[in-house]
C-alpha cells in the first residue's frame, strides 16, 4: 500500500509533468499542424469504440455521447464452453462449510446484458495538450438458473438480478509527442475516479427455495472502488483516402477498495484501418485484445454457490474483431456533427472460469467539435 501511494503521489505526477514540459518545449516543426490529422475527413476520428484517439487545436471543445450494449450468454472455462449441468456437478463451491452453503455450485448465470451511456467533454488549452473527462451511467441485468438441493441436476427455477447507476469517471490529458507528415503520436495520461457503487443488492433464489435479498456479485457492481491509473500511447497515420492507427493502454489499480478487494489490472491494445469513401463517410475494421487478472481479496458480504461470487472467476485474455462506420456532416446546419457505429464480436477467449462469455457488443456515438 505504501509503495502504491508513493508511486501515485510522487513518481507518476513527476513523470506526467516531465512529459508535458518536454512536449511543450519541442520545436514547432516536430509538432506541426498535422497533429490534428485530417480531422475534416470522416476518418479524422478513430472508430467510435476507441477513446482518447485525437488531439484538438488550442481553444477547441468537443462534446460527445456514446451508447454501448454488450450481451453475454453461456459460460467458459479457459477456451472450453460449459453447460449449466457441467458447472453444478464439476465445480466446488469455495464457500462450502459456511452456513447454508452446499459443496458444489448450484446457481448458474445464463445470460447477461450491460448498457452504458457515456458523456464526454474535451478541451484543448494548447495545440499539444487536450484535456478529457468521461462520465458513465450503467445498467446491468443477469438471468440465472437455480438447481434444487445440495447436489444433482434438477432445475428449481430461474431469477433475474439488476443493478443501475453511475459508473466510474475518467479524467485524462492527451499530450502530443510527435507529428510529421501523415503521422502523429500522443501520450494518454488518465486516471479513473471511483464514483461507481460497490453495494448493489438484489433478490435471489437459493437451492432450498428461499428468496433472500443479498449483496450482488462483483460482475453486477458498478465500479472498481479504487483510483486507477490509465496510461497509454496512441499512433495515427493517413495517406490519401486510407487511414490507420494503433493504441496501447493499461488500467492499473491503486490499493484496495472499501470492501477489501481489488479488481485485476487490465492491459489492452488495438489496431484499426479505415477508408474514406467521401469526405463524409468512412468505414473501418479493427482488432483489439485485452488481458486482465482475477480479483485480489474479496467482499465478505458476497457469498453464494454461484460462479460470479468467486473472485478467482474473473479476468482472462480476449481478442475481438470490430467493424465500424463514421459519418461527418460537412455542410448545412449539422456541419461538424459526427455520427458513428461499431459492432464487435470475439475471435478468441481464454477465461479464468467458469465465467460468462461475451457474444457481441455495439457502440453508437455522436460527437461535435467547436
Amino acid at each position: 500500500m505504501m509503495m502504491n501511494r508513493y508511486v501515485y503521489e510522487f513518481e507518476i505526477p513527476r513523470l506526467l509533468a516531465f512529459c508535458s514540459a518536454f512536449c511543450l518545449a519541442m520545436p514547432g516543426a516536430a509538432l506541426a499542424a498535422d497533429t490534428h490529422v485530417h480531422k475534416a475527413q470522416a476518418s479524422g476520428h478513430a472508430p467510435i469504440g476507441v477513446m482518447g484517439d485525437h488531439l484538438h487545436a488550442k481553444g477547441e471543445w468537443m462534446v460527445s455521447y456514446r451508447y454501448m450494449r454488450m450481451d453475454m450468454e453461456g459460460s467458459r472455462d479457459g477456451a472450453d464452453r460449459l453447460a449449466p449441468e457441467e458447472i453444478v456437478t464439476g465445480y466446488a463451491n469455495p464457500f462450502f462449510g459456511m452456513p447454508m452453503q452446499p459443496p458444489t455450485l448450484r446457481v448458474v448465470p445464463l445470460q447477461m446484458s450491460m448498457e452504458m451511456h457515456m458523456a464526454g467533454l474535451m478541451y484543448a488549452p494548447h495545440d499539444r495538450v487536450t484535456l478529457m473527462a468521461m462520465a458513465q451511467y450503467v445498467a446491468k441485468e443477469m438471468d440465472h438458473l437455480t438447481f434444487a438441493g445440495p447436489a444433482g441436476t434438477t432445475p428449481l427455477g430461474e431469477f433475474t438480478t439488476k443493478s443501475e447507476g453511475f459508473g466510474d469517471t475518467t479524467l485524462a490529458a492527451l499530450i502530443g509527442l510527435l507529428a510529421v507528415s501523415g503521422h502523429a503520436v500522443h501520450f494518454n495520461a488518465g486516471i479513473s475516479l471511483p464514483t461507481g457503487a460497490l453495494d448493489e443488492s438484489g433478490t435471489i433464489l437459493t437451492p432450498m427455495g428461499t428468496t433472500p435479498t443479498v449483496r450482488l456479485p462483483y460482475a453486477m457492481q458498478l465500479g472498481s472502488g479504487t483510483f486507477d491509473l490509465k496510461p497509454g500511447v496512441t499512433y495515427r497515420g493517413h495517406a490519401d483516402a486510407f487511414s490507420w492507427g494503433a493504441q496501447a493502454g493499461a488500467t492499473i489499480r491503486l490499493g484496495e477498495n472499501d470492501e477489501d478487494y481489488t479488481l485485476g489490472d487490465r492491459y489492452e491494445g488495438t489496431f484499426w484501418a479505415a477508408y474514406d469513401w467521401s469526405h463524409s463517410l468512412s468505414t473501418s475494421l479493427r482488432v483489439s485484445g485485452w488481458a486482465q487478472g482475477d480479483i485480489d481479496g474479496r467482499d465478505l458480504l458476497i457469498v453464494g454457490p454461484v460462479q460470479t461470487a468467486d473472485p478467482g472467476n474473473y479476468g482472462g485474455e480476449v481478442i475481438e474483431a470490430h467493424a465500424g462506420v463514421n459519418y461527418r456532416f460537412n455542410e448545412g446546419w449539422l456541419k461538424g456533427n459526427r455520427l458513428a457505429f461499431e459492432v464487435s464480436a470475439p475471435l478468441y477467449r481464454n477465461l479464468n472460469g467458469p465465467q460468462m462469455e461475451t457474444d457481441w457488443s455495439i457502440t453508437l456515438g455522436w460527437q461535435l467539435g467547436f
